[in-house]
């Protein structure tokens, strides 16, 4: 019998636009301590010279697949799972980067615990340069130890969750994920995490908490992730409507999802009266106000006081 050559872990980095920070997610992926890695890049039909960076590495250290047309954060990450050899999937963003010790030590505890899936800490690095503190306090993540459906759904109520879950940037043992047929969600351009993640722990998944720093998340102004807009929204509903006829939730997940349905749907409207400002169309404005009050209510002083005074514009001038 053959023994298994497999590496520990495959880096999934999809890559579209990315040349100026595609060598750091590279460079970090390839630093990895006491661990065997394979890195692959998906390159997204970008217009720029990311394939060339991606190609500039050797073969044998940079597996490089070239999509024929855009597919989006999902369709990218899938065409990297679909050829991964590692026995566990480490999705990368090409923006980002890992630290050395990082996969040696979500391994390490999620094959103790005998887990499917494990995440760890961020560390938040914003566009100037500046390092912030780790996303989430340690002490939380250790009490937390492990995600269950429910928690992990709680932890991600649009606007609401204290610490939003939906960040955690999980490794999955490929066979898991291979089994059950897990995949993203190509339609999603925001949200493609959560449901993969959100479907992996109602397939039965394992998720344990590692509570140390090991994924630099650097934020930079214009990424999708950072805007949120009303057809993201309607795209995340749907993925919840089909998710919830996909899959068996027990009751403190049900209570979770419906507090995260109506957070969306209350994100929704309140996008839908940003869209409707900016368009200085005020009465499609009040009318959605006046439909969904509580998302005036739940989302943004500002807003609220804007439309007030739309409200007041257009009074004075039906008394024209």
């Amino acid at each position: 019998m053959q023994p298994d050559v497999s590496p520990d872990v495959s880096f999934v980095i999809a890559a579209y636009n990315a040349e100026a920070t595609l060598d750091r997610a590279i460079a970090s992926a390839v630093a990895q301590k006491n661990v065997s890695v394979e890195i692959i890049v998906v390159d997204d039909k970008s217009r720029d010279a990311t394939l060339d960076v991606a190609r500039a590495y050797p073969s044998d250290i940079v597996r490089v697949f070239a999509l024929a047309s855009n597919r989006g954060p999902g369709g990218a990450r899938n065409a990297g799972l679909d050829v991964a050899r590692g026995r566990w999937i480490a999705v990368l963003d090409s923006d980002d980067a890992v630290f050395p010790d990082r996969i040696a030590a979500m391994i390490d505890r999620a094959e103790k615990a005998g887990a499917q899936i494990a995440v760890d800490n961020l560390q938040v690095v914003r566009e100037d340069g500046v390092v912030e503190d780790a996303m989430f306090p340690r002490r939380y993540l250790e009490d937390l130890g492990e995600i269950s459906l429910a928690s992990y759904i709680a932890g991600n109520v649009v606007f609401e969750s204290q610490f939003n879950l939906g960040y955690l940037k999980p490794i999955f043992q490929r066979r898991f994920l291979d089994e059950n047929g897990l995949r993203y969600d190509e339609k999603l351009s925001i949200g493609e995490d959560y449901i993969l993640l959100a479907s992996a722990l109602a397939k039965g998944g394992k998720c344990v908490v590692e509570p140390t720093t090991g994924y630099a998340y650097h934020i930079r102004s214009g990424s999708i992730s950072r805007v949120l807009e009303l057809h993201h929204v309607e795209a995340m509903r749907k993925a919840d409507a089909v998710f919830a006829q996909t899959h068996s939730m027990d009751e403190a997940a049900q209570a979770a999802f419906a507090r995260r349905g109506r957070s969306l749907r209350k994100a929704a409207s309140f996008l839908s009266m940003v869209q409707h400002i900016k368009a200085r169309s005020p009465l499609k404005a009040i009318r959605t106000a006046l439909s969904d009050p509580a998302a005036v209510r739940h989302m943004s002083m500002p807003i609220a006081v804007r439309l007030r005074r739309m409200a007041a514009q257009f009074a004075v001038g039906v008394g024209r």
